[in-house]
């Protein structure tokens, strides 16, 4: 079933003109005061950070940092998540990815703040989190994928990073210092497979450049038990422990999976080969933006993003069920003006009053291709869905 956006973000340009911003990663902070009030906080890579209201306009643009050196890479932001946490700040945090420095920032979120709702507030003296040296850092496997998590046992909050073209992910805590900024310390770390035995007894590995693992970036933490779900993209969804601990679970795989490859210099591509028959029925590689729908009884449902057929797919958030296949959806266009998405990258939801624009609740995901516009220029945004629509259609 399709569903439609009620609004979209003026577009971004992956180009000169365009300041090199690239739309990806969003997340919802919901205005407990004035639910009206609610932002959407989203990552724009190379672009910075923007911060829309519910009517999808800019409040603030906030551009990552410039490059330490003139052959070093800029600030490049990937991924966006949110902190509550009172062991950290007095307010609530935004953390995101800089992939171009291999670093955490994070931003406090102030709605009324002069200059914009976000304040940088990250600890000067915040190391790198996958690299030893800049050197490394510019080679650019760093980090990249983010999910943040509270231990409600604790009240210790983390974020979980992984790394570019990696299957790395590290769980480092978060730390308030004195000065009032926020850092962070590396927990430990787990590497997910990168080969994989198939039911015929061969081994398997996804079609990459010479180099590359499978990666992860699309991550999301149950917070009611600490479930952590990582889409591995070109492999499927990885169950596990949010502490890193114990042994991860794949809760569904692409259709690619176990489909061999060959990657053709000329052409930078993969050729596949036939078809083993061993991959899912639900997702088409890659496995792209993680989300979940949380109900206060532990029901929900988890919906991850189907890049490549343009979908999305849901899941149980019950990890008692399984998080069995509940259904699937696509977001079409709303008119000739209003797009659908396409090769959505992030996605985020929120299953809680926004005031009068959203009173079921809020999906923002992104779209990798914007239209109408100019096809020569690269053009991407957000959109913003009743989250009301997507379950009725997932229970349809």
């Amino acid at each position: 079933p399709a569903v439609t956006p009620r609004a979209e973000t003026a577009a971004l340009h992956d180009d000169a003109a365009g300041g090199d911003a690239d739309a990806d990663d969003p997340a919802i902070w919901r205005n407990g005061a004035d639910p009206d009030r609610s932002l959407v906080i989203a990552t724009a890579k190379q672009g910075g950070l923007r911060v829309y209201d519910l009517d999808a306009r800019e409040v603030q643009s906030v551009p990552a940092p410039a490059a330490p050196g003139p052959d070093d890479a800029p600030g490049r932001f990937n991924n966006v998540d949110l902190v509550r946490s009172a062991r950290l700040s007095a307010s609530d945090l935004a953390v995101t990815t800089d992939r171009g420095s291999d670093r955490l920032r994070v931003y406090r979120i102030d709605r009324d703040r002069p200059g914009g709702p976000l304040k940088d507030v990250t600890d000067p003296k915040a190391p790198r989190i996958f690299s030893a040296s800049q050197e490394e850092v510019n080679e650019q496997r760093t980090a990249y994928g983010l999910a943040t998590w509270t231990d409600r046992t604790t009240g210790r909050s983390y974020a979980l990073v992984s790394r570019r073209e990696r299957t790395r992910l590290a769980l480092l805590e978060l730390t308030a210092q004195r000065d009032g900024t926020i850092g962070y310390r590396p927990v430990r770390t787990l590497d997910l497979p990168a080969t994989f035995r198939l039911p015929n007894g061969t081994s398997w590995s996804p079609c990459a450049e010479p180099g590359e693992l499978p990666q992860v970036e699309g991550m999301v933490v149950d917070p009611a038990d600490g479930t952590l779900y990582a889409g591995q993209e070109d492999v499927g969804i990885w169950r596990l422990r949010a502490d890193l601990t114990g042994t991860p679970e794949l809760v569904d795989t692409v259709r690619e999976y176990g489909v061999p490859g060959t990657y053709d210099e000329a052409t930078e591509e993969c050729v596949a080969g036939a078809d083993p028959g061993f991959g899912g029925e639900h997702l088409t590689a890659d496995v792209e933006g993680l989300t979940l729908v949380t109900e206060k009884d532990g029901d929900g449902l988890l919906l991850a993003s189907s890049q490549g057929d343009n979908t999305f797919a849901a899941y149980d958030r019950e990890v008692s069920d399984d998080n069995e296949y509940e259904g699937g959806f696509r977001i079409a266009p709303a008119s000739a003006a209003l797009d659908g998405s396409e090769e959505c990258d992030g996605a985020a939801a929120l299953n809680a009053p926004l005031g009068r624009r959203y009173p079921h609740g809020l999906l923002v995901v992104q779209d990798g291709h914007d239209a109408p516009g100019d096809s020569e220029r690269p053009s991407t945004n957000f959109k913003f869905v009743d989250l009301g629509k997507v379950t009725d259609a997932v229970e349809d």
